[in-house]
């Protein structure tokens, strides 16, 4: 247990609170069963059947015990009344002890469930966590259940896919709803700008530029480059030649302003030619020393990456780069509540293709899915072996709450007419018995 909290200077402790008056425990009533009506016809049946057959054989036996000495062989009707007799009492009293006190007396060690009503509950929440909780039990049904390529199954039909993301947008947009935008827009730019403000932005740009230059692929763009000014001059060849001219003195001749422009473009197109057709062009060679100069002054040169940080804070203190945040969140709850009313007027979006291709992706994957239902596996065994007590001390607290003769009559409901056929077969048994014993006992005589 914790301490408790200390209390500020010059506070005095708060006196003791005086104990709340215990609430007393109103008895509860177990649920009833569905088909509690048929099941006391069904009952009540049994029960005159059990007791008709009792009292048969005590008629049987009043019989055969007032004409035994006119046909002596009586004896073995009455032998047999007798015992079947003493077998119905012996579980009729037995079963109704089980429930109530036989005949209302309050005979020692009858109406068994009643008194002894917690004790089950214990008992039971024992037995439900010891066998129906353990470790074993648990982690064999689940794994039984391959619960993981069911849900792969499931969840790779697009009808099923779309499903979920259809509840998925439904919960999503229900819940932007309540928060305030204010609130969440103050949330991204705290989260954002702190991430950012936090990240060192000039050596994570040379360790991008590391990454691309790696194999020579810095090169390619070199290549679009070259391409693209390549472009960029012949479409405008017009405009040069009318720049030289506008340029150069009146009393030049025009052929001259002529050569002028074929000197330029042309020494223009050969160089970027030669560059392009030439693999160790010495333009190639100072384009690499560039680029590494440039990668190791971001990751070690302070003034530069002092620049980089100040270029990074100006970035989020522009008023572009907020208003860009917050139309983030304005589109994102603008979308989710657009397709949660009318989720027909979109085409199957991205979270409903990735839901089906996660799907077939772990249904050709079966080490994937021998993980996934290690995870499951694990996660419930996590959760019950945290509250198996709580589940046993529930199913001990319910019994308890329930009233005793509410809770006898429930379950004489449930098993009671099972119970009656303990009668029938005392009743047969007992009589075949004494069928039996006089038997030998009158052969033994005669013997």
């Amino acid at each position: 247990m914790s301490a408790p909290p200390s209390l500020p200077p010059g506070v005095p402790p708060r006196p003791p609170a005086s104990p709340a008056p215990a609430t007393p425990l109103v008895p509860l009533t177990a649920a009833p069963p569905p088909d509690e009506a048929e099941r006391r016809v069904a009952l009540e049946r049994m029960k005159r059947v059990a007791t008709g057959m009792l009292v048969a054989a005590a008629g049987v036996f009043v019989v055969a015990i007032s004409l035994e000495s006119r046909w002596p062989w009586l004896a073995f009707v009455r032998a047999t009344a007798e015992a079947a007799m003493v077998g119905g009492l012996a579980d009729w009293f037995a079963v109704t002890a089980l429930f109530r006190h036989p005949m209302g007396i309050p005979i020692p060690h009858t109406a068994i469930i009643p008194a002894r009503k917690d004790r089950v509950g214990r008992s039971l929440g024992a037995f439900v966590q010891r066998n129906f909780l353990s470790r074993d039990v648990i982690s064999a049904k689940l794994r039984a259940a391959r619960l993981a390529e069911r849900l792969a199954e499931w969840i790779s039909e697009p009808e099923h896919a779309r499903l979920v993301a259809r509840k998925a947008a439904h919960g999503l947009a229900s819940g932007v709803q309540l928060l305030r935008d204010e609130d969440v827009q103050a949330m991204i730019d705290r989260s954002v700008e702190g991430r950012v403000r936090a990240t060192k932005i000039a050596p994570l740009l040379g360790r991008i530029l590391r990454v691309v230059t790696e194999g020579g692929r810095h090169q390619e763009l070199l290549d679009g480059a070259i391409r693209l000014l390549a472009r960029v001059v012949t479409e405008h060849e017009d405009k040069i030649r009318d720049k030289i001219e506008a340029e150069s003195p009146w009393w030049v001749p025009g052929m001259v302003d002529d050569k002028i422009h074929e000197k330029i473009v042309g020494g223009i197109e050969r160089t970027l030619r030669d560059v392009r057709d030439t693999p160790d062009h010495p333009l190639r060679q100072r384009f690499d020393t560039m680029i590494e100069e440039f990668i190791e002054k971001l990751q070690h040169a302070p003034e530069v990456q002092a620049r980089a940080e100040q270029i990074k804070t100006d970035m989020i203190d522009a008023d572009v780069i907020r208003r860009f945040s917050s139309s983030i969140w304005s589109d994102a709850k603008g979308a989710l509540v657009r397709y949660a009313e009318n989720p027909d007027s979109f085409s199957p979006g991205t979270i409903e293709r990735a839901l089906t291709a996660v799907g077939e992706a772990m249904l050709g994957d079966p080490a994937l899915l021998a993980k996934v239902d290690d995870t499951i596996v694990e996660i419930a065994l996590g959760v019950i072996q945290r509250y198996e007590h709580e589940v046993s001390s529930l199913i001990e607290s319910t019994v308890a709450s329930w009233d005793p003769v509410a809770t006898s009559q429930r379950i004489e409901l449930a098993v009671g007419r099972d119970l009656q056929y303990v009668r029938i077969n005392g009743t047969l048994v007992g009589g075949l018995a004494g069928l039996l014993l006089y038997s030998i006992t009158r052969l033994l005589g005669h013997a």
